[in-house]
């Protein structure tokens, strides 16, 4: 056991011996690389000091290389500019007209070697480059000044008026020949306009405005106003615009028929033709805004695209001598002198600027057209405050009229006619004369239509009070004012105002009309049916009338009784002669008369007849007092109220 453990350890003894040995031999080898890499770095260090003096000459050789080079490349592009200018120059010279789209390109060329050669500094010879190129820029942009008037001169023409009315919806088409034929029976009056604006409104027509300058040309428009724009030639390009489009859209409103009238030349026209010019306006505001200046307009967005506020000042400056040319005419319309026929055309005139309120605003936008727009609006007011004025002096005419037209027969006179017409008229124009009303009073429901309705109703039937006085026959009075009445009840409950002033406002002059009817009976009748009556027949004496006599005329006295019949048929005849030449224009109301009148003095004749004719009839000649038989006398009465003349009732 012991000499096991003494042999192991001789083993690791001698194991270890050789690991020594091991290191060591890797220290002296160690040792030795240290010592060659050190011999090797004193060996490179000294190498790159001689190899330095190559190194730098051989590097500021490849700079110089670098450096050519980069000049080499600098002075071919600087050479190609130039070049790029030769070929400008000779599109330039050349002109824009064979080739546009070459032309506009040349000259985005020359801007670029103008920026280019402005960003080289040090170049002497760049000054020289750049003023020669800015001189051929000038000419260059002198020539599209030119091309840009030449094609806008070529390419704007008036427009016809036939053009402009295929433009418009199929309703508002002139059936034959045009609305600027003045006088021209095709043209439409007042009414009609005011109901074809209604019923346009109704079906909410659609308006094509025309192409004032071919599509295909406003492309090369706006590109030569691009480049006249970027030149700085803003005013030079607003000028040539306005002075050539102005133009153009002010013959085409001359074509069509506008005319630019004072207030003098307004008052020189008579009535139907001053009306017609007022129609033919009304067509040519709707014809201007909703397809010149709609036109116009879009000419203007599309050549000055991206320019905004020269848009807006270009159409400004085009339109304003037209729409002053359109405006004054209304402006002297409504400053003329006021009169009752005018106020439905100054209705019409403030409906149509109220039906382009919107599309005015809309064209006309931007702080360039605000006198434009304004103008309109002060247009539109003063349209309004002189038909309020209308209605006052309307009222006052009426109240006051005094026209001497004289109304013998006591039919319906003239001045109730015209008025309940000119009222009918006025309800045409209801939601207008809301809207105007409105206007001026600030309230959303406005109940002033209802008063002056009213109003004018109640000077009305003041003036026929005053008229009726004219008649020296108290009967003829109260006919002549239960026409009158009559015709108004009638006429209103056949119409709108019926709803605006109310069944109570009916019922109370239908009342009127009865009591005027009754007061005619009484003074008319009153008289002859005093003649049919028994009071005053007895005879004080009773002698010459006991003769023949019967219970039922008993006391009568024969003289009395053929002076009662004598005097009625004298009465009979000048109340059939007088009151045939009367009229009552209305049959109904004539039929409901003449029975009222029937139903009292055919059953008193009857019975007066019947009662004491015996003591006329064994007289002489008793056909001279009962001259009449109840067959006559029906006959007669419905020869009343028909109007005849003199001769026709004597025969």
């Amino acid at each position: 056991m012991g000499i096991a453990v003494a042999g192991a350890d001789d083993l690791l003894s001698e194991k270890a011996a050789k690991m020594r040995e091991s290191l060591q031999k890797s220290q002296t080898i160690t040792d030795n690389v240290v010592s060659i890499l050190g011999s090797f770095d004193h060996r490179l260090s000294a190498l790159e000091a001689a190899m330095r003096p190559t190194q730098i000459r051989t590097h500021s050789i490849r700079k110089a290389h670098e450096n050519i080079d980069k000049t080499l490349k600098a002075a071919e592009v600087i050479l190609a500019h130039f070049d790029q200018i030769r070929q400008a120059e000779a599109k330039i010279l050349k002109g824009p007209h064979e080739d546009l789209e070459s032309y506009l390109q040349a000259i985005a060329k020359l801007r670029s070697n103008i920026q280019f050669f402005g960003s080289i500094k040090g170049c002497k010879s760049s000054d020289t480059v750049i003023n020669h190129a800015n001189n051929l820029l000038a000419k260059a942009i002198s020539k599209l000044e030119n091309e840009f008037k030449q094609l806008l001169s070529s390419y704007s023409k008036p427009v016809e008026p036939e053009r402009l009315f295929d433009c418009l919806p199929n309703s508002m088409r002139p059936s034959s020949g045009s609305p600027s034929h003045e006088g021209d029976p095709n043209v439409k009056n007042h009414s009609n306009h005011h109901s074809e604006a209604h019923n346009n409104t109704a079906d909410a027509v659609v308006y094509t405005p025309p192409a004032l300058i071919p599509p295909r040309v406003l492309p090369l428009l706006h590109d030569l106003a691009q480049q006249m724009i970027d030149a700085g030639h803003r005013q030079q390009l607003l000028k040539i615009y306005r002075d050539v489009r102005s133009n153009v859209l002010e013959e085409s409103l001359r074509m069509l028929g506008v005319e630019k009238l004072s207030k003098d030349d307004v008052q020189k026209l008579q009535w139907e033709i001053l009306e017609a010019k007022i129609g033919n306006w009304i067509h040519y505001m709707r014809i201007a805004v909703k397809l010149l200046f709609a036109g116009e307009r879009k000419v203007c967005d599309e050549i000055f695209e991206g320019f905004d506020s020269l848009s807006e000042q270009c159409f400004a400056e085009v339109t304003t001598n037209s729409v002053s040319m359109l405006l004054s005419f209304g402006e002297a319309i409504a400053k003329s002198k006021r009169s009752p026929e005018k106020l439905f055309v100054l209705l019409d005139m403030y409906e149509i600027m109220q039906e382009l309120q919107s599309e005015i605003e809309t064209l006309f936008k931007g702080k360039a057209c605000m006198e434009i727009r304004d103008a309109a609006i002060v247009l539109t007011k003063r349209l309004a405050q002189t038909a309020q004025e209308t209605f006052g002096d309307f009222e006052e005419a009426v109240e006051k009229d005094a026209t001497k037209t004289a109304v013998t027969d006591g039919t319906v006179h003239p001045l109730t006619s015209y008025v309940i017409n000119y009222v009918k008229f006025l309800f045409d124009y209801r939601s207008t004369l809301k809207q105007l009303f409105q206007e001026f009073e600030g309230t959303k429901d406005s109940p002033q239509l209802a008063s002056v309705t009213m109003r004018i109703m109640q000077a009305l039937q003041t003036n026929l009070d005053g008229k009726s006085k004219q008649y020296k026959d108290l009967a003829l009075t109260h006919l002549f004012l239960m026409n009158n009445v009559h015709y108004i009840v009638r006429s209103v409950r056949r119409s709108d105002a019926k709803d605006l002033l109310g069944d109570d406002w009916v019922q109370r002059h239908r009342r009127i009309v009865q009591q005027h009817a009754n007061q005619y009976k009484r003074n008319a009748w009153a008289k002859i049916l005093q003649c049919l009556s028994i009071q005053g027949l007895t005879s004080s004496g009773g002698g010459s009338g006991g003769d023949g006599g019967t219970g039922s005329n008993s006391g009568a006295s024969r003289a009395v009784v053929k002076d009662r019949f004598k005097t009625f048929n004298v009465m009979f005849e000048e109340l059939h002669q007088k009151q045939s030449q009367w009229t009552v224009p209305d049959s109904e109301l004539r039929e409901s008369l003449r029975l009222a009148i029937a139903e009292v003095l055919m059953p008193a004749y009857r019975s007066f007849v019947k009662r004491f004719g015996s003591l006329v009839e064994n007289g002489k000649n008793p056909h001279k007092f009962v001259k009449y038989t109840a067959e006559d006398l029906d006959r007669m009465l419905g020869e009343f109220f028909e109007g005849k003349n003199m001769n026709e009732t004597r025969r």
